[in-house]
Order: structure tokens, then sequence, then C-alpha cells
């Protein structure tokens, strides 16, 4: 799709393109009254202010359509096979490994009370794992710096995929 057809959609059609990319709601309103957009490049910096500008529950909003590291996103739309696409990391985890993402898993969400976020793409499972339990010493402000801009870099990407580059 080109910023040209993503411009010419009507609205519900262009945020149900958008929450592929990133499931707050709130952020899909906000990149779809941002039209028109002259090229990527302006599409995606409208779109990371969007997610600078998102109040928690927006953010929580997303989060909450993120698998969890190490587990495969279920279904076959879009949004799923880049998610496994991402993870693909992730999926070639050793047993040991995969048991310790688990276990790091359950502990971040008993601490922030959400799924554990990382920018996977290119990343192997021991890198994610080493992000987690680095990430467990943060507090509840600086966390949440961390996981919007994760949110950001995935938001990005997957904007990227949306527009075939």
């Amino acid at each position: 799709m080109s910023p040209a057809e993503f411009n010419a959609l009507p609205a519900p059609d262009a945020e149900r393109e958008l929450l592929t990319c990133n499931a707050s709601s709130a952020w899909a309103r906000a990149v779809t009254a941002g039209r028109p957009y002259a090229s990527l490049g302006e599409l995606r910096e409208v779109a990371a202010g969007a997610v600078a500008a998102l109040s928690w529950p927006d953010v929580r909003q997303a989060l909450d359509a993120h698998p969890r590291i190490g587990e495969r996103a279920a279904g076959a739309g879009r949004e799923a096979a880049w998610s496994r696409r991402e993870q693909s990391g992730a999926a070639s985890a050793d047993e040991q490994t995969a048991a310790a993402l688990v276990e790091a898993n359950r502990a971040y969400e008993d601490r922030f009370g959400h799924v554990f976020l990382i920018f996977a793409s290119g990343k192997s499972a021991d890198e994610m794992l080493a992000a987690a339990r680095r990430r467990l010493a943060n507090d509840e402000a600086a966390e949440r710096d961390v996981v919007r801009r994760e949110l950001t870099a995935i938001t990005l990407l997957r904007l990227d995929r949306l527009f075939g580059t």
C-alpha cells in the first residue's frame, strides 16, 4: 500500500489497517486523523508521536495484543504472522532457555502486571531472556519508558511492512 492509497481509505478501513501495527484504538484513530500523508516518513513521524502521546491504559491495550515472548502467536492474520516472524529467535531456543523465558515472563508479569514487550526482531532467545531479567530491576516509571520505546520500534517496523518497505 502507498501513502496515497492509505490516505484514500475510509477512516474505519484505515484504522483497521493500522491496528495490525499497534492494537491501541486511540493510536489508530490519531494516526488516521493525521491524514493525508505525503510520505511514509511523515506517517512514521506522526505514528511515533502518537505512541508517545498514549495514556498508559491505551499502551496497555496495545500490550494486551502481544503474545508472551516464546509463545507462538495464534491465528492466521497479518499481525499474528508478523509476531511469529519477529519472535523467530525465541522459537529456536533450547529447552533450558525456553523454560527460563517462561519463568522470566511470569516474574515480569507478576512485577509489572503486563506482558514483557521487547523489539524481538533480530534478537536471540538468550538476548531476550537477558533483557527480561535486566528489566526486572527497573522501577515502574523506568519500565514504562522502556515499554513505550519498544512499542514504538515494533509499531514502526510493522508500518514499514504494511507499506511494503
